[in-house]
């Protein structure tokens, strides 16, 4: 376990140093500071492609500072990193290509911090919950610069309002786990939404109105399309050098797997297999928005980072395909455009069910994706926005449904026999 911690804090710490340097080589340094600084002060709601702000390298920066911030809390924490901290780390970087910034998360931290405390436990014990609860990052910079206050007075609102949300966060995240019982990876997410709603409500109650946010970029630059494929080759490698052919039995291990919370597949088999995992993970969601013809924007590559996290946590290919299918299927059936951005990211964040199809099969499956496509193109606009992970909100009220029903048949199935 001391050995995997070391390799996965250097391999974590020199990817975000890459990305940084990257970042500065790409756009130059002055151009990429500057745009650096230019998404610190954006709202950051959904959908908000920070490359559309910030350029490609001050938004490459800029992730790779909100991933440190992780990072650094972990290591200082002295918390193993396993699966979930691998998870939390790519799901913050990702998301910090479109609505984190290293500002906007740490009041959500701080009120997390703040939880513990007031419980009677470390922010150590809490920390996974404060990581991935940055999902309400745009909650701050909503307050700080849409609600219409202004100076330090924004500032200070903006500040208390994260701190109060990242508060109840804990107590909001246990009791989402007991609704769906572990087959929505992105529990945060749906505890997050949650609490967005009623935030959300409190908004529009004080006569506000949410404007849609829709910037998206489709330059598709050389950059932005070929970052995670050779990400996704790079942990191919590292899981074949690390354990040799012994990481291709585990990763075999692993897609038996049901994938059901918590399901850490570093622990539960390698690190080497689950290195495999994410480069499959990675090329796979590639493929797909090359085949589609989407485009390999901010939130696809942010998209991307995260399922290729979750490879680590609960997904894999055998658990995924059958909820990609039901959301294609959804797609077509209700006239979208597969390489729209809506059913893009579906198509990629609804893998936080891929759970249903690894333990219930693959109908099961393809109906979760199907449902979990028309469920999150609204409840985008019921919390305005302001919780990042959307899919994982709609996918926590699909996976509650799903197992409910589930449940119910197969407790009363002698009634019907």
């Amino acid at each position: 376990m001391e050995k995997q911690n070391v390799i996965l804090s250097r391999m974590l710490f020199a990817i975000l140093v890459l990305m940084i340097f990257t970042g500065l080589i790409i756009d130059g340094p002055k151009e990429a500071l500057s745009g650096l600084i230019r998404l610190q002060l954006q709202p950051g709601r959904l959908i908000n492609d920070f490359i559309v702000s910030g350029g490609i390298g001050g938004t490459l920066i800029n992730a790779a500072l909100a991933g440190s911030v992780g990072l650094i809390l972990l290591l200082i924490l002295k918390v193993p990193l396993s699966g979930p901290g691998f998870a939390a780390i790519f799901t913050i970087t990702g998301f910090g290509f479109f609505g984190k910034t290293p500002l906007n998360i740490l009041p959500i931290i701080l009120g997390v911090f703040i939880s513990a405390r007031f419980a009677g436990k470390s922010l150590r014990e809490y920390i996974l919950i404060a990581l991935f609860g940055t999902a309400l990052g745009p909650l701050v910079s909503f307050i700080v610069f849409e609600f219409g206050l202004t100076g330090v007075l924004a500032v200070l609102a903006g500040t208390a309002g994260g701190i109060f949300a990242g508060f109840f966060l804990p107590a909001i995240a246990m009791a989402m786990l007991h609704l769906h019982q572990g087959y929505n990876l992105y529990n945060m997410g749906f505890s997050c939404g949650f609490l967005a709603l009623f935030a959300a409500s409190l908004v529009k109650a004080t006569g506000h109105q949410f404007q849609p946010a829709m910037n998206w970029y489709s330059g598709n630059s050389l950059l932005t399309v070929l970052i995670i494929p050779v990400l996704s080759l790079f942990f191919l490698i590292a899981g074949v050098a690390f354990e040799g052919k012994t990481s291709f039995r585990r990763f075999v291990k692993i897609l038996k797997l049901p994938g059901r919370l918590p399901s850490d597949f570093m622990d539960l088999e390698s690190m080497g297999g689950s290195f495999i995992n994410l480069g499959f993970i990675g090329l796979a969601g590639s493929a797909y928005i090359f085949i589609v013809g989407g485009d390999f924007s901010g939130p696809i590559i942010g998209g991307l980072f995260t399922v290729m996290g979750f490879a680590a946590f609960g997904t894999h290919l055998r658990n995924s395909w059958p909820v990609l299918t039901g959301v294609i299927l959804s797609t077509l059936v209700f006239g979208e455009s597969l390489s729209a951005p809506g059913p893009l990211l579906a198509a990629l964040f609804a893998t936080t069910l891929a759970p249903l199809a690894g333990q219930f099969g693959i109908l099961p499956g393809i109906l979760a994706g199907f449902i979990h496509l028309f469920m999150v193109l609204q409840t985008g606009a019921w919390q305005g926005g302001m919780n990042l992970y959307n899919n994982g909100f709609a996918g926590g009220l699909t996976a509650t449904l799903m197992v409910a029903v589930i449940q119910w048949y197969r407790s009363n199935k002698t009634d019907f026999t």
